[in-house]
């Protein structure tokens, strides 16, 4: 009972006020608006003149902040104690424990300033042309039509007999494609391997012959 007594004897009124400023130039911009000591536990509302109070706030340590829809303030730890009239104030870090203290203080009644408006929706972004090539699918997009426009300049460019492969092997891929035949694509690797071997066997074959030619021919000479 005596330590409940002396909590009511010691309870004082908290009282401060809002600090209109450009961003909030009066009670009209601010609305509706609580002050509130731990996140709720107790509270006081704005009145139209900016000013606030939390009646009969016993003995302790709490976070002052401002439940505001359209402002953000800055949060205040509240120090009261029943050996001082007034309450100290200092300024706090939100998220911070409250056993860390700081020497600097602020004044009392407690001055409270907006410090800026919230956003609740981002502002739509306009078109930008820069901004759509650095996607990659359209980078991707971009280089497969430049290879489609150069690709008749390539084919001109090529020598007969490599154009000529390049069209065997496309009707064979589509011969593949058009059978549905699983095996036609291990066929079609399979002529291409045997078309790289039987190159390197041709031309030693001519070389041969032509080993063979001149061999002959010294011999005729020599006769």
């Amino acid at each position: 009972l005596i330590i409940v007594f002396s909590s009511v004897i010691f309870a004082l009124d908290l009282r401060g006020y809002v600090q209109w400023n450009d961003l909030c130039p009066n009670y009209e911009a601010l609305a509706s608006a609580k002050v509130l000591l731990d996140a709720g536990k107790m509270s006081g509302r704005v009145t139209r003149n900016g000013n606030f109070s939390i009646p009969d706030v016993p003995p302790g340590t709490y976070v002052l902040s401002v439940l505001s829809h359209d402002y953000s303030f800055d949060h205040v730890r509240i120090d009261v104690s029943p050996s001082e009239p007034l309450a100290e104030v200092r300024p706090h870090i939100f998220g911070t424990p409250l056993l860390t203290t700081t020497s600097f203080s602020l004044p009392y009644p407690i001055m409270l300033i907006p410090r800026h408006k919230n956003r609740y929706f981002s502002p739509h972004e306009s078109f930008n042309l820069l901004g759509m090539f650095q996607s990659p699918m359209m980078m991707i997009m971009v280089l497969t039509g430049v290879m489609m426009l150069a690709m008749p300049y390539i084919m001109k460019n090529l020598d007969p007999e490599t154009l000529d492969g390049l069209k065997g092997r496309q009707g064979k891929a589509a011969s593949v494609q058009n059978s549905g035949d699983s095996r036609g694509l291990s066929a079609l690797l399979a002529a291409g391997e045997e078309t790289k071997a039987s190159t390197p066997v041709a031309k030693s074959n001519t070389g041969s012959s032509t080993l063979q030619q001149r061999k002959s021919g010294k011999g005729n000479k020599r006769r």
